[in-house]
């Protein structure tokens, strides 16, 4: 079983669509599911209808409806040539709009923000197997929603997946091609909900778990993981194979390409992850397995929107627990710590989300006195056993000397030196770092 999903821009235009078809088509030596986005745009538009709706601004969430309405109309005289899945894609639009209209009549809820939500990954497979069909294809369609399952922590139940999953599959054993949703699952209460943002790559590499698969392909509009960010830097290179462990931290610390949650799923069932180009399947691309391939520094991720608490307290040395108190006020509200530093005086730590800044340091505040910065990056240099490669920290820090590196997460993985760095300096930093690591300018 090959598990292959599409993200958003890979089936944004009807000639997209058109080339995933071939290219689930093109080897068909074992059963394939095949994960699908929404289309690009889709999910925003959907989110912006939602905030609209819950702000009390139904004509403007109207008027969004509306316009995303016209989109799909526009996408489906392009997707199909037929009169007769014409009129079925069609029809299959008019449902979906219909309900958005119709909510726009009822109170607006969480558990209806989640079924607007849901609408995108609906239509996107929906109207693929309209096209699917027209081309004479055989498939069928593997609704998320009846195997896919979180529980009431938000975190998907594997072993359930599998049997549900497992449990669909023999019944319709015959059938080599399965079209579902990625992102949209069920709760524990049973209610339309979703793995949240990257979702999509969530999906597939739980389907890829719960399956056994032999593989698991994410098709993006990049070439692989590269080694660097090439929004920013001039000249990045893709790597060809990558750790499960490289992958995850790279992933964690600000590489797009791939969401950090879709690791773990593969990893535990050792399934190799490509990531691949749908612009250019020929391409190579990126294998993550358990074997990282080389020794040294593959690649360099940055993570923005990093907040630094400090809390100074000349009782610390002192204070019999002082570390794991203050652990406990961030695991009460659930917020993860990156990076931490610790001296006599001090414990300096940072969090990528502020949701619950205020109440977090109002807690910390009875421990000593309490700082917090805003407005800094975690730059992260990745690769295999990097913390033992003779000379790298040296070259690292010479690379740097310029930029104010403001803390250093060295020692905790044998495949990660991270640092912080003000996110004035981020552009600086990585481009330093592309030169003095890869020799590419």
């Amino acid at each position: 079983m090959k598990i292959m999903k599409f993200g958003g821009t890979s089936v944004g235009k009807p000639e997209r669509m058109h080339q995933v078809a071939q290219l689930i088509t093109k080897d068909e030596s074992e059963p394939r599911i095949v994960v699908l986005s929404a289309l690009s745009g889709t999910t925003n538009s959907l989110v912006a209808i939602g905030d609209a709706m819950a702000a009390g601004q139904r004509d403007q969430a109207k008027e969004a409806i509306d316009k995303l309405e016209a989109h799909y109309q526009s996408f489906i005289k392009e997707l199909v040539k037929t009169d007769k899945a014409y009129a079925k894609a069609k029809s299959i639009v008019s449902e979906h709009f219909e309900f958005l209209n119709i909510i726009l009549k009822i109170s607006f809820s969480e558990a209806l923000s989640k079924d607007i939500l849901a609408q995108g990954e609906l239509l996107s497979t929906k109207l693929f197997s309209v096209y699917l069909e027209e081309k004479g294809i055989d498939h069928m369609l593997l609704p998320a929603l009846e195997f896919m399952t979180i529980d009431a922590q938000d975190e998907p139940q594997l072993s359930t997946i599998k049997v549900k999953l497992k449990a669909i599959l023999q019944q319709n054993s015959n059938k080599k091609l399965f079209i579902t949703q990625g992102y949209i699952c069920r709760n524990s209460r049973g209610e339309v909900d979703n793995l949240k943002r990257g979702g999509s790559d969530y999906t597939a590499s739980l389907v890829a778990a719960a399956a056994n698969a032999s593989v698991c392909e994410i098709w993006t509009d990049i070439d692989g993981m590269h080694n660097n960010d090439p929004r920013i830097v001039k000249k990045t290179l893709p790597i060809e194979q990558l750790s499960f462990e490289e992958a995850a931290e790279l992933a964690y610390f600000g590489a797009k390409i791939l969401h950090p949650t879709c690791i773990w799923p593969a990893q535990q069932m050792k399934v190799p992850v490509k990531l691949l180009n749908t612009m250019q399947p020929e391409a190579l691309g990126t294998t993550i397995t358990q074997e990282a391939g080389s020794v040294g520094v593959k690649a360099v991720a940055a993570k923005d929107g990093i907040i630094v608490i400090n809390i100074k307290s000349s009782r610390m040395l002192l204070a019999y627990g002082f570390l794991r108190k203050i652990f406990e006020v961030f695991e009460k509200y659930r917020t993860s710590i990156d990076m931490i530093t610790t001296s006599e005086v001090a414990v300096s730590v940072t969090i990528d989300h502020g949701g619950n800044l205020t109440s977090i340091v109002k807690e910390l505040e009875p421990f000593g006195t309490i700082t917090v910065e805003d407005n800094n990056t975690i730059i992260s240099v990745v690769g295999n056993e990097i913390a033992q490669t003779k000379d790298m920290l040296s070259k690292l820090f010479e690379t740097l000397t310029p930029i104010p590196v403001r803390m250093v997460s060295y020692g905790g993985s044998k495949h990660n030196v991270s640092m912080l760095v003000p996110s004035s300096y981020k552009t600086q930093t990585l481009q330093l770092l592309n030169k003095g690591l890869f020799g590419l300018e």
